[in-house]
């Protein structure tokens, strides 16, 4: 077996059932990989204060969050880079214009254009967000990530994206409507990379597995990248390896396929 050193794990669809529950071969596996010192970490599209009860439930206390905008290692700030207030103006204002809803993602709130929209209401229950609030400009300088809440699953093609920057859509049942804003140079790949080079760990000695297409930087960035059975059909060819589902003990095979865990 490889000296594997770290472990990146996605969360929705990757170690969470759509039920928001753990399987008990997912504990088993986490457990077994720390035990033989190989640190695992969450990357993921969520905020950070919205996942280190998660965290703390898997024995995890380092994060890449938003996407790749925020990473904190073992408590540590390692990075942090808020989206521009001109990319944020412009969601805000596209989103307004179609009747869209959207949710500014900030180092300590989830901001929504409604709290009372049907759709807000059905996003904010599905990924069990806590910290909730209406936006208003005063917080426009910390947002370090956006989702458009659309009205169907084409409604993205309403934005003209520049440059650098495309959507990504949330790989979530009965979410498909919604979009994460995703910049080329900060995502889970590059937040990946910048950890490597300060740990000073190759990227073979790296496995990472994830569902959505914001985990395609993910995998293509380190040595061993598992695409879930339940994965976006499209992220497949970004993978390495494919896996079972989130639902049939895909963290737990995928890890036993590398002799990691027995």
């Amino acid at each position: 077996m490889k000296p594997y050193k770290l472990l990146f794990l996605d969360i929705d669809g990757t170690i969470l059932r759509p039920d928001h529950t753990v399987e008990d071969s997912t504990r088993e596996a986490i457990n077994s990989v720390q035990e033989r010192g190989i640190e695992t970490i969450l990357a993921t599209g969520r905020p950070i204060h919205e996942i280190t009860d998660l965290g703390k439930d898997l024995n995890i206390h380092s994060y890449i969050g938003y996407n790749g905008a925020l990473a904190l290692y073992k408590g540590e700030k390692i990075f942090a880079e808020p989206m521009p207030v001109k990319n944020v103006e412009y969601f805000i204002e596209v989103a307004a214009k179609n009747n869209h809803e959207i949710v500014l993602y900030s180092s300590t709130t989830n901001f929504f254009s409604s709290l009372d929209s049907p759709r807000v209401k059905a996003f904010i229950d599905t990924f069990d967000l806590q910290k909730n609030a209406v936006f208003t400009r005063e917080n426009i300088d910390d947002i370090l990530g956006i989702t458009i809440i659309t009205n169907s699953e084409t409604d993205n093609t309403l934005y003209t994206l520049e440059n650098g920057i495309h959507f990504s859509q949330v790989h979530v049942n009965g979410m498909r409507h919604c979009f994460d804003v995703i910049r080329d140079k900060v995502n889970k790949g590059v937040g990946i990379q910048f950890l490597l080079n300060r740990l000073n760990i190759p990227k073979e000695s790296v496995i990472a597995f994830g569902d959505g297409m914001n985990d395609k930087e993910m995998l293509s960035t380190v040595g061993e990248g598992f695409a879930m059975g339940n994965a976006h059909e499209d992220l497949f060819q970004y993978a390495k390896h494919k896996t079972t589902s989130v639902t049939e003990s895909g963290i737990y095979n995928g890890l036993k396929s590398l002799g990691v865990i027995d």
